[in-house]
């Protein structure tokens, strides 16, 4: 009990120094910090509205952060989860522009096809990352580049609406390929479903399958897993396929249930945001419900700033980071420490 009462006090830390860091800003350019921090907090929860704004942000941010606690667990830097929501978000418009089915069926298969779009762009990072040598931090954003610029030449190009191509995106979907909306809120319920699913599966493959314990081992030391019989390459490329599949999912719901059309900048940077969210939960999937929720919180109330108090919304961004340096440095501080005692019990021993 003693040992899950510290846990607990040492993550709020890391959220106490980046609310004093805040402060210190806010201070430094003469505004009150509680009446920041209260704008932000009203812009986010103060009407039914705003509160499905913040669930409809949260959404692509978990599946991104889910499938990140997958590779980081398996010791791989995924950072080209922005390209393969974007692949995601291909495949699932090539669905609604092509197939004019009734609801049901068009949107299974729009979240299949996005899964797969995801799932193939990420496997093209892990062989790669195999075969091809290429550390997937550079191989990711690659990656994204390169899918970001198959958005656009489609948007402009076959795609383009009959009127001329903008950076509006596509025509909007038919009618039975978008994702149905709880009464006039923007929050899509079936979004809301799958995503608690992938977050309850995703847990128990990591926490109650050989599978998780073989790429948590592969996390730990790559070489002795693979020495100890993990048939470490078939693990990996499953583990970026199964996070590709997830961000792929996000951009087939972004498409459907946000727009309505594919745009050109479709992943709206969630990939990047998804990546803090997984290193805050420490790459544990049934945290990083709880972390997409601040950020989402964060964003849908930080433009409440600059109208009530004429600071710049941007504000919110330093929130969230100063966040994640704070996890880092207190996650540092503490494995030095832990060193040094280990360190010393040995000398004395």
């Amino acid at each position: 009990m003693r040992k899950k009462l510290m846990g607990v006090l040492w993550g709020l830390v890391p959220i106490l120094l980046a609310l004093l860091f805040t402060m210190v800003v806010l201070v430094i350019v003469g505004a009150s910090p509680l009446e920041a921090y209260r704008n932000i907090l009203l812009g986010a929860f103060e009407s039914p509205e705003k509160m499905a704004d913040v669930v409809a942000a949260c959404v692509p941010l978990i599946l991104c952060g889910v499938g990140m606690c997958v590779t980081f667990t398996a010791g791989q830097w995924n950072v080209g989860v922005e390209g393969q929501i974007i692949l995601g978000a291909i495949f699932a418009t090539w669905v609604a522009r092509n197939l004019l089915w009734p609801q049901v069926p068009v949107l299974t298969l729009m979240v299949l096809a996005g899964i797969l779009g995801g799932a193939l762009w990420g496997a093209v990072a892990g062989l790669l990352k195999v075969y091809g040598k290429v550390h997937e931090i550079f191989g990711g954003l690659g990656l994204n580049y390169l899918a970001q610029g198959l958005a656009i030449w489609l948007i402009f190009n076959p795609w383009k609406p009959a009127d001329g191509a903008t950076m509006s995106g596509t025509d909007p979907f038919p009618g039975p390929a978008w994702m149905p909306h709880f009464r006039h809120l923007r929050v899509a319920p079936l979004a809301v479903v799958l995503t608690l699913v992938a977050v309850v599966i995703a847990y128990f493959l990591l926490q109650g399958t050989r599978w998780g314990l073989e790429l948590k081992a592969m996390g730990k030391n790559f070489r002795s897993a693979f020495t100890l019989g993990v048939p470490s390459t078939s693990r990996l490329l499953i583990a970026f396929s199964t996070c590709g599949g997830l961000a792929g999912l996000a951009g087939a719901i972004r498409c459907s249930a946000r727009y309505g059309r594919m745009i050109p900048d479709i992943a709206g940077g969630q990939g990047y945001l998804g990546l803090l969210v997984a290193l805050l939960a420490g790459y544990r999937p049934q945290w990083v419900p709880l972390i997409a929720l601040f950020f989402a919180a964060v964003g849908v109330g930080s433009p409440r700033l600059e109208l009530n108090m004429q600071l710049d919304s941007s504000l919110g961004g330093v929130l969230r980071t100063s966040v994640v340096l704070a996890v880092m440095l207190v996650n540092g501080w503490r494995m030095l420490r832990a060193r040094q005692v280990r360190r010393a019990v040995e000398e004395a021993a």
